[in-house]
């Protein structure tokens, strides 16, 4: 465990509560986070800094592992020990799973005093609350259904951003004669579903919400799902053979490297590009997943709460009125990649691909077209979505077929519902 506390962040709580010690730990957040590749830990420094300039000093508990999974392993083992964090990273269904248990804290006072109500969208409230009750704060939405190409690759190729599924083959037969690996990827299964779910939403809106929203016995077993695991298994095709268990960042800095074409993940990876001194426009693209432009899959991180001893309540609240300060929301996600989980926070500060994310977010939402992504625990409980994980890494790695895949997937949701 690592301790990001200055002497001066150390001096100001000392001298605002007179120097004593259970004073001094009140005034502490420890907080539980997987972001800890370039990108993330540069966006979180802004989080820390912003505390530690109100006498709240930090303490860091990372656990890497870029879908969360492991964090949450750690999680339960520190909650059944009875020594929960103060604050921990929390993706969708996740946080409603552990409100149901009791186990989160109470933010209404602070959400209240600031008018969350107003300017959290309300698909994200759908997970910040519980039973009437702010339980977490949101720190931004992602989107997860982008590419990343690299721009000298795609230049080399034409120049052209593929609109459709027919255009992204053409494009990665290209980068393959480029002599460079067509597809940056890690395999991992939280991976693999980031591509599963922008090839499903390629498919349709309406085949999308079906599958993995409602999770309709019949289109998860239809032709169309069967197209979609065809897609996979032609993506496979394009990627390289160290790709097993690779990070996701790693792959992001294959393409930033010019060792890869482009990469399919959420726009946490333009952290990783911009840490690296790249722009864009100028040395990589950001674009829609081809035939998902004017829709948007999201997943919002967000800071669940949990129950802790009374006198370290002001300092949680402290934190979350932090987390959902315009300013901070603003520098935060200019940093991180996504865009702010207000919906007052103006654009100014962000780069295109800021923009254009700021501008999808807002049209996908006023369209019907803004929906929770599978991958990112956003569209369906953990259960199910750990089911749809383990047909969709099996397929990819060639254990099944796309005809097995579909009776699979079929039976696997049934069975974690």
């Amino acid at each position: 465990m690592r301790k990001f506390v200055t002497t001066t962040a150390i001096a100001a709580v000392m001298m605002s509560l007179g120097g004593g010690m259970s004073a001094r730990a009140a005034e502490n957040v420890e907080v539980l986070h997987w972001w800890t590749s370039g990108g993330e830990a540069a966006a979180l420094d802004v989080l820390k800094k912003d505390l530690e300039s109100k006498g709240i000093s930090w303490t860091d508990m990372p656990v890497a592992g870029g879908g969360g999974t492991e964090a949450m392993t750690v999680l339960r083992a520190r909650v059944t020990a009875g020594n929960a964090p103060t604050a921990v990273q929390m993706l969708g269904f996740d946080i409603l799973d552990w409100a149901k248990e009791g186990a989160l804290g109470n933010l209404d006072e602070v959400a209240a005093q600031e008018g969350w109500d107003k300017v959290v969208p309300t698909a994200l409230q759908q997970f910040s609350k519980y039973d009437g009750h702010w339980i977490a704060a949101p720190v931004n939405v992602h989107s997860t259904n982008w590419v990343w190409i690299n721009k000298a690759a795609l230049d080399k190729a034409g120049g052209k951003e593929p609109a459709n599924w027919d255009e992204l083959i053409v494009l990665l037969d290209k980068f393959k004669e480029q002599g460079i690996t067509p597809v940056a990827h890690g395999g991992q299964p939280w991976q693999d579903a980031t591509i599963f779910d922008a090839v499903v939403l390629s498919l349709g809106n309406d085949f999308y919400k079906k599958a993995f929203i409602d999770l309709d016995p019949a289109t998860l077993g239809s032709p169309q799902m069967k197209e979609a695991f065809d897609r996979m298994t032609k993506l496979r095709s394009y990627v390289d053979d160290n790709f097993s268990g690779r990070d996701w960042n790693l792959a992001s800095a294959m393409v930033i490297e010019d060792k890869a074409g482009l990469q399919f993940m959420g726009d946490w990876a333009k952290g990783e590009f911009l840490k690296a001194g790249k722009k864009p426009g100028t040395d990589f693209v950001c674009m829609r997943f081809p035939g998902t432009q004017g829709s948007v899959t999201f997943n919002s991180d967000q800071f669940a709460m949990f129950k802790v001893a009374d006198d370290k309540v002001p300092a949680q609240l402290k934190m979350a009125s932090a987390i959902e300060s315009p300013t901070f929301q603003s520098a935060f996600n200019v940093v991180k990649g996504s865009v702010p989980a207000r919906t007052d926070v103006p654009d100014t500060d962000f780069d295109d691909c800021g923009k254009k994310g700021i501008k999808d977010l807002a049209e996908a939402n006023a369209s019907g077209s803004l929906y929770g992504s599978m991958a990112h625990g956003h569209a369906n409980p953990a259960a199910v979505k750990n089911a749809i994980y383990d047909v969709v890494t099996r397929q990819f790695n060639g254990e099944l077929s796309s005809e097995e895949a579909v009776t699979e997937l079929v039976a696997a949701v049934e069975g974690a519902k």
